[in-house]
């Protein structure tokens, strides 16, 4: 594929983008999860764990407040979504490991102890319109050779470690050629560090997201990724973007079209691989106003 070189300029639309799936989880086939699968409404763990868990491809619809009492594996080809706007999961999270096509969306996640959403050796997921909040580790985790993801519409408030992709510096083998993901329209409202932080997916495309007074740091590309941060809105964010991250060497980002409010400037070098797929961009001044009216569980 072709580079994308630091500087390159490129005039969006000003109109807001649509809540359809849009990047990397359109690809291979795409990303139905459940399709028309007859819903099924679950109230308790155990209904759940059995819907998730079912070999056919399931809508389940996730009522009222479900405490977890361990990650909790999902199946292939599965829609795990809220009913309403107050739909949660607490106590524990969702491990989607060696499976494929999956869609959680409208979901209130909190006070996880372990990830909310972990994604390894899986493909064709979509993590859309759910808010995290007060966590342990990871909100949105993705590593071990996973690949197609997109993270779109998602609140991150009161939390550290936000989203990982890639777990570790000596992981290429399994990671090189995948941890491709796109994170767009997701408003990250002072939260510290990992918005994503990157060890080589490329090309990661990171767009029309609202950075609302990150602690830490903004985007962080090491250890061969290539990124893409573009047309994103940062506010009070001193560290918008970066190369490197503690023991991790740099690896390339390319930053165009973003907005700053009293943010640093960020720091780029390199180049980044084509983005394969179309979509509509976000004038970035107006991000922070469609993302805060948009993103988050019942919102979409």
């Amino acid at each position: 594929m072709a580079a994308l070189v630091a500087g390159v300029v490129a005039v969006p639309p000003v109109s807001a983008a649509p809540f359809g799936l849009v990047g990397w989880a359109t690809q291979g086939g795409g990303t139905t999860g459940g399709g028309s699968a007859a819903p099924i409404t679950v109230t308790t763990a155990a209904a759940f764990a059995t819907a998730v868990q079912s070999s056919s491809a399931a809508v389940v619809r996730v009522s009222g407040t479900i405490s977890l009492p361990s990650m909790t594996k999902v199946a292939s080809n599965k829609t795990i979504e809220g009913v309403g706007s107050s739909a949660a999961i607490t106590g524990q999270g969702l491990n989607i490991s060696k499976v494929s096509n999956v869609i959680v969306r409208n979901l209130n996640f909190r006070s996880w102890g372990d990830d909310a959403i972990n994604v390894q050796y899986s493909s064709r997921v979509w993590v859309d319109h759910n808010s995290f909040s007060n966590g342990y580790d990871g909100a949105v985790d993705v590593k071990r050779g996973s690949d197609y993801v997109t993270v779109s519409w998602n609140k991150f408030s009161s939390h550290n470690k936000t989203m990982l992709l890639g777990h570790s510096d000596g992981n290429g083998s399994e990671d090189r050629g995948k941890l491709r993901v796109t994170y767009h329209h997701n408003w990250f409202a002072g939260t510290q560090q990992r918005h994503p932080r990157v060890r080589f997916g490329n090309p990661v495309h990171v767009y029309n997201n609202y950075y609302g007074g990150v602690t830490d740091y903004g985007v962080a590309s090491t250890v061969e990724a290539g990124v893409l941060v573009e047309g994103n809105y940062f506010e009070n964010t001193e560290d918008p973007f970066h190369r490197g991250e503690g023991s991790s060497p740099g690896g390339s980002l390319v930053a165009r079209n973003n907005h700053f409010a009293n943010s640093g400037p960020g720091d780029q070098g390199g180049s980044v691989k084509s983005i394969p797929y179309s979509y509509p961009l976000d004038g970035a001044s107006s991000v922070k106003s469609v993302v805060t009216a948009g993103a988050g569980a019942g919102r979409g």
